[in-house]
């Protein structure tokens, strides 16, 4: 029960990370199957990593108290603490930066959901560290709102921002955040509830684009996503709805507090963000810088 971890949505994007950042820390690594017994299967784990979250935003509000139920049944039932990561919609459009003390004040429904949930995990007495991030990004997996949207016609010389370009919001590199995730792991010390925000990088669109010219010495343009397009298609296409309920995010300029992690995770390194966008250039960007 020493070293073995069981991850819950080990082929999404923080489940991967985390997963290839626990077997590279020495764990044992059980990956769960949708499907099966979730209780049989974290028999004699330490920790459950539950990264299983609906695709693509699809009925949360019945699959995400489903999913918070079975992992609670499979915690008690092993004695493992269980591991989530944490997202800043509970937040609302609060100023920052938001720390582990912010009151949660959501606007949006999915805001809604998931701040029940953490309270539903807050008043359940189970040991549990709430990981919480901003967007994820990395260039290992694509799919990312950054190099779905934002970036997705940078080799075109231009980069899409779906809100104000100069609103700083906060990102988390995924190999960062599953390191952050095994070293939280490994510290005896969390009170039964933990809730961890990790600062990871904060930038905005235009910073993005400085960067890129600065490494490149070509300027992208940055120009504003169509999101009447996703109007237009909201009544059948559910991304498009749920993704429009989310537009404020874009615009609210936002960070994490960094304290609890450096309490908790003292020393833990962070990749510079210039290592990070060099891996989101187009190969022939990339030659070119």
């Amino acid at each position: 029960m020493d070293r073995t971890v069981m991850i819950l949505g080990a082929s999404g994007g923080f489940g991967s990370a985390a997963a290839a950042a626990f077997t590279a820390a020495g764990w044992q690594v059980a990956r769960y199957r949708r499907g099966s017994d979730m209780k049989a299967a974290a028999t004699g784990a330490r920790l459950i990593v539950n990264a299983m979250n609906p695709p693509n935003y699809h009925d949360w509000a019945r699959q995400v108290p489903a999913i918070t139920a079975a992992v609670m049944a499979a915690a008690r039932a092993s004695g493992a603490r269980v591991m989530i990561p944490g997202n800043v919609y509970v937040f609302g459009a609060q100023p920052g930066p938001w720390s582990e003390g912010t009151p949660h004040r959501p606007v949006s429904r999915k805001g809604q959901i998931r701040a029940e949930m953490e309270a539903r995990w807050r008043d359940s007495g189970l040991p549990v560290t709430l990981l919480r991030a901003g967007d994820f990004v990395n260039p290992a997996r694509r799919g990312l709102i950054l190099d779905r949207v934002v970036l997705k016609n940078l080799a075109q010389g231009r980069i899409t921002a779906l809100g104000d370009p100069d609103a700083v919001r906060a990102h988390a590199y995924l190999p960062d955040l599953a390191r952050a995730a095994v070293t939280l792991a490994g510290n005896p010390d969390l009170p039964t509830f933990a809730d961890v925000p990790f600062p990871g990088h904060a930038f905005s669109v235009n910073e993005l684009a400085a960067e890129i010219a600065r490494q490149t010495g070509r300027q992208p343009t940055v120009r504003r996503f169509p999101w009447w397009t996703l109007k237009l298609a909201s009544p059948v296409w559910e991304l498009a709805r749920e993704l429009r309920e989310m537009r404020y995010l874009f615009d609210l300029p936002h960070r994490l507090d960094g304290g609890q992690l450096a309490r908790y995770a003292p020393g833990l390194r962070q990749t510079p963000f210039a290592e990070i966008v060099a891996g989101h250039l187009p190969a022939p960007m990339q030659r070119a810088a």
